[in-house]
């Protein structure tokens, strides 16, 4: 599996198998019903499907590991027989990606960046698997209560070439590796803007590319004055037209119909221009 991230947008469809995501939490926790929708997202043009088994919202508390397992490993089991698109296993735990890899997925997406668990990119390199580094700080549980930048493009450019570090140290090959700002996570509305403007410093910065998961966030219902994440839609699409015209690589969303639509455009005029 090759991606073409020059010249290709790609559209990662959530799938939360979780009843407390801060969106879709409830919506398909059931293996049955993860993978009617599974299969729906594919329908509607996704690219990759992002399966995660913990919700990673602000102020969540951590479930188990054999919780998280028993959740995600049937439900990659079933979609790696039924669809044919990637699937991506949104974990921060080693042993959640290694049996997700065993299962049939072929990218980890962190949110720790390979922080939380130092094991996790042991497994990233014994499979040499694309791996998805994301900025945060602290954990999910306590990542909004603190946070501050003196130099915030600076700082999130250092921390992520930590994680960089890490992956290359372990045997991941640079081929592999994809950077994520961290959207919301130890972010604020002007972090998270200041970030989504400067997508294109970061992928010149490390010659990596970029994924934006922005979808239905607080900052999009903090400047549009809306509350319910799902009545968010526009805000969304407006910023996944914006990340894609500016180079982001993946685009991570609830919203896949919608969203493919817009990124069809968008890799329409920026392949135009070229």
């Amino acid at each position: 599996m090759n991606f073409d991230f020059e010249n290709k947008v790609y559209v990662m469809g959530i799938l939360n198998i979780t009843p407390d995501s801060f969106s879709d939490g409830g919506e398909n926790y059931s293996l049955e019903k993860a993978i009617i929708h599974g299969k729906k997202m594919v329908e509607d043009g996704v690219d990759i499907i992002d399966v995660g088994g913990e919700s990673t919202r602000p102020g969540s508390d951590p479930v188990s590991l054999e919780e998280e397992l028993a959740r995600v490993i049937p439900l990659i089991k079933r979609l790696v027989e039924e669809v044919s698109v990637p699937i991506s296993i949104d974990t921060y735990k080693a042993q959640v990606a290694k049996e997700a890899l065993e299962a049939g997925a072929t990218i980890i997406n962190d949110v720790s960046g390979f922080k939380m668990d130092r094991d996790m990119a042991k497994v990233a390199g014994e499979k040499n698997a694309y791996s998805i580094l994301m900025h945060m700080r602290g954990t999910p549980k306590s990542m909004q209560q603190d946070y501050s930048y003196k130099d915030l493009l600076g700082e999130v450019e250092e921390e992520l070439q930590e994680s960089i570090d890490l992956a290359l140290e372990a045997g991941v090959t640079r081929d592999r590796l994809i950077l994520d700002p961290g959207i919301g996570f130890a972010k604020g509305l002007e972090e998270n803007v200041i970030l989504l403007n400067n997508i294109e410093r970061l992928k010149k910065r490390f010659n990596l590319p970029v994924l934006i998961g922005a979808s239905r966030k607080k900052f999009i219902g903090t400047i549009l004055n809306i509350e319910n994440p799902k009545d968010r839609l526009e805000g969304s699409l407006a910023v996944a037209a914006i990340g894609a015209y500016e180079g982001a690589a993946i685009l991570r969303v609830h919203d896949v119909k919608e969203t493919a639509r817009v990124v069809k455009l968008a890799n329409f005029l920026r392949n135009y221009k070229k």
